[in-house]
């Protein structure tokens, strides 16, 4: 019979992988010639992700022709870091920083493989230096980790939210670094957590698949949009069944009050707007701002001031009536862990490509779970939909159990570049299927937008450049 994508036979258990080859590439993409992605901070960004791929050897067998890689006789792995341009080219130089890491190293394949991966590369003490555990050399670590995480799940023949989902609790709290959480969570409150959402799984994997995970579009809120388009693309969205979009603000007061106005008229009262400053503000000036904007409902206020300022936000919190959500810029676990004790936010945001991958994503997940808040991820940027779908399907189906107050942003641009690209019915995201992590990018679109040496660029070549 013609085997589907969802049943791929993974390679037998007996058989020996070795990653033999690591590709970094800069991957970029022009949004900023249509302002796509344009917030208050962020006026002209170019979304790019610094790619990895991770080759192995040996036959691929049923896993290979059912579509998982074409480039030579193993199964890969890919992943990669998000970032909006110019230091693209930072990120990639320090994910290659890390090829001794993988090749010649048997391919990761258990929860124990991967949990050794994550603490090899967060815990070399000279590249640890340059952060410790933040900055462009954990984001390097995070690409490399995802990239293990697709090469896993790929030969275990699920998608990674399946994968996660279906290992013990025991496994699930093996993979987390508890140093520096102990004090907020213990592995033993972590173990007693994934236990009590252990008998539901089968229940919630069923629902998730029937009913998908909701949804929230920023697609029509960027900042350089004009009004038209905002209020186009907002009733757009709810008549593709979308009850909650988010508008970028933050640059001009009285703008921000007409937009969200226009808006809130466009959708009606029972559709939530949230709002995103992109760290825009200082602690005052973010309570002045959402005081003035608070009577057209704002369902949150994202980002509104430093993301390494935990007392800042807590501040924020208290001195308006919008509630407050964070996390797409917060570099590693300690900061999240002190925004949950802090009582600083309402909503945590956590992004697939900022942290230590899926590793400490899971950190972040049991966190937010001990202290009953609920995870609206970041997606906002090339391939961020694709992977973090994964991350809150799996809290779903094994970590919180629940989708109340859960939604996962959708921004409907550049999938068509992902060879399993996130789908999004009726506002909801449906589960993917496929093997893997969703990050592999067709092979044409990586060509075409490889930076500076890619057609797409060499077309945007100034006449001095070129003669160069």
């Amino acid at each position: 019979m013609t085997m589907q994508r969802s049943d791929v036979i993974p390679l037998g258990a007996h058989m020996s992988l070795t990653v033999t080859d690591f590709e970094v590439d800069d991957i970029r993409f022009p949004t900023s010639e249509q302002l796509d992605g344009s917030d208050a901070m962020n006026p002209d960004p170019d979304y790019s992700a610094a790619y990895v791929v991770l080759r192995t050897d040996g036959a691929g067998g049923e896993e290979h022709d059912a579509g998982t890689e074409g480039h030579g006789p193993g199964v890969e792995g890919h992943g990669f870091c998000f970032t909006i341009g110019r230091g693209n080219d930072v990120m990639a130089a320090a994910i290659e920083g890390l090829r001794s890491y993988v090749v010649g190293r048997p391919a990761p394949r258990t929860a124990a493989d991967l949990a050794a991966l994550y603490r090899s590369l967060t815990h070399d003490s000279q590249l640890r230096w340059l952060g410790p555990e933040k900055g462009v050399t954990h984001m390097a670590a995070g690409a490399v980790l995802n990239a293990a995480w697709d090469l896993a799940a790929r030969l275990a023949g699920k998608p990674v939210w399946r994968f996660l989902a279906e290992m013990t609790p025991e496994e699930l709290v093996s993979l987390v670094d508890f140093r520096y959480l102990t004090d907020a969570l213990t592995p033993q409150e972590a173990l007693a957590l994934l236990r009590a959402a252990e008998p539901g799984r089968a229940g919630r994997t069923g629902r998730l698949l029937a009913e998908g995970y909701p949804a929230y579009t920023t697609s029509p809120g960027w900042l350089g949009y004009d009004d038209d388009k905002l209020v186009r693309l907002a009733k757009e969205a709810v008549a593709d069944g979308f009850t909650q979009i988010k508008l970028k603000v933050g640059a001009d007061l009285d703008d921000d009050i007409r937009r969200l106005a226009l808006a809130r008229r466009a959708v009606g009262p029972g559709i939530r707007i949230a709002v995103d400053a992109n760290q825009r503000w200082d602690v005052a000036g973010a309570v002045e701002w959402m005081t003035a904007l608070a009577p057209y409902d704002p369902s949150w206020i994202e980002e509104p001031t430093s993301p390494d300022d935990v007392l800042g936000h807590a501040a924020v919190r208290a001195g308006q009536p919008v509630k407050v959500a964070t996390g797409e810029h917060v570099a590693n676990r300690v900061v999240f862990k002190q925004l949950l004790q802090a009582g600083a936010v309402d909503f945590v945001q956590i992004d697939a490509a900022r942290v230590a991958g899926v590793n400490e994503n899971l950190a972040v997940l049991l966190l937010a779970a001990k202290y009953g808040v609920p995870v609206c991820p970041h997606a906002g940027g090339v391939g961020l939909c694709e992977l973090v779908q994964h991350l809150s399907m799996f809290d779903y189906v094994a970590v919180s159990g629940s989708r109340e107050d859960r939604v996962i942003e959708y921004v409907d641009h550049l999938h068509e570049h992902f060879a399993d690209p996130a789908v999004v019915k009726n506002g909801h995201y449906v589960a993917p299927r496929a093997p893997g992590f969703s990050a592999r990018m067709l092979p044409a679109s990586l060509a075409a937008h490889r930076y500076p040496q890619g057609p797409v660029w060499q077309a945007r070549r100034t006449p001095e450049e070129t003669g160069r």
